[in-house]
């Protein structure tokens, strides 16, 4: 499978390395779509991949399949233009957010039979929260995460704080850069507006833990995560570029498992 990339980050680059390091592999990136040529053009030689500055010839080049790794304003910009094309993997989940933006992108997704894939990123479960709501069951969702002080507020505090409790559609409007992870688990289950979010901020931490409660008819499951950070960004979670990689490995599988 060809695989063009939209941005040259932290994402981008680990799968770069990960596609390049492994044998036998039916995963191939190709082109590379960034707004600055010049500053990332010594990833041609070093990965063999084609840098574009242009949306049109990146998406007719030898590609099957693209994935975001940029940013929620790349999201909005591009994933319209793309869709009509090529089917997706969106890592920005920020951007579905925003309901008018997904309900267009949906649209598009249906009017153009295409496939928006939306890796499960720093959390887990996703699948169980998806049978377990199958016919609807599902009563309580609740995500508590927990982060370093100083990644969520600007004051200094001693002991851990909770900053935020309400709905996952609050939580996401104040704090968007750090609870991405309620999006995708809101849209596994109940909805934003049901899913329930406490974040905590703590000044002992130095990792990020996301603990998940579910309840319903089926029983009740809970499950934590504890991300260790990406060696080339300390800002984004490791489980979060391997989820990616899962999602682009398993899609070619005649087996689906989950």
């Amino acid at each position: 499978m060809n695989i063009g990339v939209i941005g040259a980050g932290a994402i981008a680059n680990f799968l770069l390395e990960a596609t390049k390091q492994e044998t036998n592999n039916h995963l191939h990136i190709k082109s590379i779509y960034v707004s600055d040529y010049k500053k990332y053009k010594s990833l041609e030689e070093k990965y063999h991949v084609t840098l574009y500055t242009d949306l049109d010839a990146f998406l007719q080049s030898n590609i099957d399949i693209v994935v975001e790794a940029a940013n929620i304003d790349a999201v909005k910009k591009l994933i319209p233009q793309i869709l009509p094309m090529k089917d997706v993997v969106l890592i920005s989940i920020g951007a579905l957010a925003d309901l008018s933006f997904y309900e267009h992108i949906k649209a598009l997704a249906n009017q153009y039979q295409r496939a928006i894939h939306l890796p499960s990123g720093a959390i887990g479960g996703l699948d169980l929260l998806q049978n377990a709501h199958a016919q609807g069951e599902v009563s309580d969702v609740t995500l508590i995460t927990r982060k370093s002080a100083h990644s969520l507020i600007d004051q200094t505090i001693e002991r851990e704080t909770v900053v935020f409790s309400g709905s996952a559609k609050d939580a996401i409007q104040q704090f968007p850069k750090n609870i991405n992870v309620s999006i995708i688990l809101s849209m596994a289950g109940v909805g934003l507006e049901k899913t329930n979010v406490k974040i905590i901020a703590d000044p002992e931490m130095t990792k990020n833990r996301h603990e998940i409660k579910i309840s319903g008819t089926f029983g009740e499951a809970t499950f934590a995560v504890t991300n260790e950070p990406l060696v080339m960004n300390p800002k984004t979670s490791y489980l979060a570029a391997l989820s990616v990689l899962g999602t682009l490995k398993r899609l070619p599988h005649t087996i689906k498992v989950g």
